[in-house]
């Protein structure tokens, strides 16, 4: 009988984010693919988790997975898990996975922490729909990208390093206008976690005078629709209720 393959998140910060479900699978599994196994070992000894480990990184996901898929084919169940947050977003994992679909490999994916679900409902900006971007390209494409960003009519979400924070709020703020809605979270769930919130004028200010430490997510508001447009969907609105 064939194996499996589990996708198991991690916390994006405070360990206390480790579902009991996660750590039983990552005890019953034969192995752990890890993004980097020194920083998935802190993780396995604070839950006294004893499964031996192997490097997955998105340096060799490129590799033959054969020998990976062979084993699971010949019964073995095996765990998939990033250094913090759920494999395959922003992550390696997504080339496991449809290796794993193409050859009728179950895959198995447990519920758990996103860094960009808290920033975003923290950002206290529209999140009934939005758009996630994950990492900008750093050179080719990225000015196409950030275009693109800017003319979405909902909220969008940006994965960053503190380093080209400020660089990023400006690229931005050429292309979205200085005056709109934007949230930094950094440190999600971890105890320097903090959100600012402001117009992105505000935040270039803030953030060149303050370098930012930790993991950055950017939250950004859509472009709103020209007044004309508005004032026509509130006429059909005020006819939809007989006003």
């Amino acid at each position: 009988m064939a194996g499996k393959l589990f996708i198991v998140p991690t916390p994006v910060g405070n360990l206390g984010d480790m579902s009991p479900r996660a750590v039983d699978v990552l005890r019953s599994v034969s192995l752990i693919l890890a993004e980097d196994t020194r920083t998935t070992g802190i993780l396995l000894r604070h839950f006294d988790i004893s499964t031996p480990t192997l490097s997955h990184h998105k340096y060799n996901e490129h590799r033959p997975l054969d020998p990976i898929l062979d084993r699971i084919t010949a019964g073995e169940n095996i765990a998939l898990v990033s250094d913090a947050g759920t494999p395959g977003i922003s992550d390696p994992g997504f080339m496991l996975s449809r290796e794993c679909r193409r050859r009728g490999i179950e895959v198995e994916t447990l519920p758990g922490p996103t860094a960009f679900v808290p920033a975003l409902v923290n950002s206290g900006l529209p999140c009934d729909r939005f758009f996630f971007e994950g990492f900008l390209p750093q050179k080719k494409g990225r000015a196409t990208r950030l275009e693109f960003l800017a003319e979405l009519p909902c909220t969008f979400v940006i994965y960053e390093s503190p380093l080209r924070l400020a660089r990023t709020l400006e690229n931005l703020a050429e292309v979205c206008g200085e005056t709109r809605e934007a949230a930094v979270c950094r440190e999600i769930s971890k105890v320097y976690d903090t959100t600012h919130r402001d117009t992105l004028k505000n935040l270039i200010d803030h953030f060149s005078a303050n370098q930012a430490r930790g993991e950055i997510v950017i939250v950004v508001s859509g472009k709103e629709k020209p007044d004309k447009e508005r004032r026509h969907k509130n006429k059909y609105k005020d006819v939809e209720n007989g006003e």
